[in-house]
C-alpha cells in the first residue's frame, strides 16, 4: 500500500523536474537572444555607416 502511494507521487516529481529544465532552457535562450541581438545591431550599424 505504501509502495503504490510512493509510485503515484513520482508523476508530480517528474513534472516539477520538467518545469525546472524548461526554466533553465528559457534562461539560456534569453541570454543568447540578448547577446546575439546586440551583436547583430552592431553589424547593422557598421553596414549603415559604410553607406553614409
Amino acid at each position: 500500500m505504501l509502495w503504490t502511494a510512493a509510485r503515484t507521487r513520482d508523476e508530480g516529481q517528474t513534472m516539477a523536474e520538467y518545469g525546472l529544465i524548461l526554466a533553465g532552457i528559457a534562461v539560456v535562450v534569453g541570454v543568447v537572444v540578448v547577446t546575439l541581438g546586440t551583436a547583430i545591431a552592431a553589424k547593422f550599424t557598421a553596414i549603415a555607416g559604410s553607406f553614409a
